[in-house]
């Protein structure tokens, strides 16, 4: 058997996990054979203060469920306090992580990622770095328009299948209610964007978009159109899909607003039912891409956003959105539901076992 296998742990005679050769926890299935036949790799990638471990619940089920599909990294080039250091240094680490896996499995054509938190903004940071845009033969670049549904390009020399991020603060964390914990008191969260850095350094100013580097625009802004050498936005629709799981309520970390890249007057009115199979899932939707005039939103005082928040939603909505609300309202743990969509802890937080069921059960191979 090669290394990994070697340093393995077989479960159930199904999954395997070990570390990889560039640090990171790879979980796969191998039925005691040599090698997963799997060529689709899964990137999961932890939110700020994190570690790998973070994703261990998911990573096995991941491969449990979907045996020999899927070879599940997940990284930890930017565990605890590396996470402080900013989304582009992050994702400049990621990138580098996922290139080191490519070479090293060889037998990999696919790709996807599954984010928590500020990790779903260092993935879509990693996409932009990682993509190359379809070429002709004669190798003249493709990629004119990111809108053009005929083109799509490779992530690190695969093709992009899934893009899910979980509770991430797509819109930021400065604007009203965007930080729950704060309470919605404007005082509160203009004092939180003054200190911020204090706290959580580089990272605390790209979320509250206050980071002014060279004079260019915060780097969130950036992220929403394709930057320089960085293809953010043509990466971001070369995804066969993109899903955003949000907590409607009881995330005193990630406001729903921000994660399901909405503003105030679209966030969707939700029954209390119960979904035998997904208790916590309270709401779906499709949203198609929006396109030129039809994108363009004149924002109002009902839509809680600033015009910074606005751009940041308008370029997102370039591209189409399954966007899938998960409240935990009923739990006993409600107040940690930032960890339990993610099943941060398997003992403590189980209750968001049903999220990565749906994950699974809607994960494209």
């Amino acid at each position: 058997m090669n290394k990994q296998m070697e340093n393995g742990v077989v479960k159930n005679g199904v999954v395997c996990s070990s570390e990889s050769v560039n640090g990171g926890e790879d979980v796969y299935s191998c039925k005691e054979s040599d090698a997963s036949s799997a060529d689709h790799l899964v990137v999961m990638v932890h939110g700020i203060l994190g570690s790998d471990m973070n994703w261990k619940f998911a990573a096995e089920k991941f491969v449990r469920e979907l045996p020999d599909k899927v070879f599940v990294h997940c990284s930890t080039r930017n565990m605890a306090k590396l996470t402080l250091d900013g989304v582009d240094v992050m994702g400049d680490r990621l990138v580098e992580e996922v290139l080191e896996m490519v070479k090293q499995k060889p037998c990999l054509r696919k790709i996807s990622f599954v984010a928590h938190s500020v990790g779903g903004l260092v993935a879509r940071y990693a996409i932009g770095r990682l993509y190359a845009p379809p070429r002709k033969e004669n190798g003249e670049d493709l990629s004119a328009n990111v809108c053009g549904k005929e083109l799509k390009g490779t992530i690190g020399g695969l093709e992009p299948i899934n893009f899910i991020t979980v509770a991430t603060p797509h819109l930021g964390s400065r604007g009203n209610r965007q930080v729950p914990f704060l309470f919605g008191v404007p005082a509160f969260e203009k004092a939180a964007s003054l200190v911020i850095h204090l706290i959580f350094r580089r990272t605390g100013r790209h979320l509250f978009l206050n980071d002014a580097d060279g004079g260019k625009p915060p780097l969130l802004r950036r992220m929403v159109e394709d930057y320089g050498d960085c293809h953010f936005m043509a990466a971001l629709h070369s995804f066969k899909r993109r899903v955003a799981y949000s907590n409607v309520g009881y995330d005193h970390i990630v406001g729903w607003r921000t994660s399901s890249i909405r503003c105030n007057c679209c966030l969707p009115k939700w029954e209390d039912f119960v979904n035998e199979k997904y208790p916590h899932i309270v709401y779906e939707e499709h949203c198609k891409a929006r396109e030129g005039e039809e994108c363009e939103h004149t924002l109002t005082e009902d839509d809680g956003l600033d015009e910074l928040e606005g751009e940041l939603m308008t370029g997102l909505s370039r591209v189409s959105w399954e966007k899938v609300d998960v409240s935990f309202h009923s739990s006993r743990l409600r107040f940690a539901a930032h960890s339990l969509i993610q099943v941060k802890d398997p003992c403590t937080h189980s209750e968001g076992a049903d999220v990565i069921q749906h994950i699974i059960d809607h994960f494209l191979i």
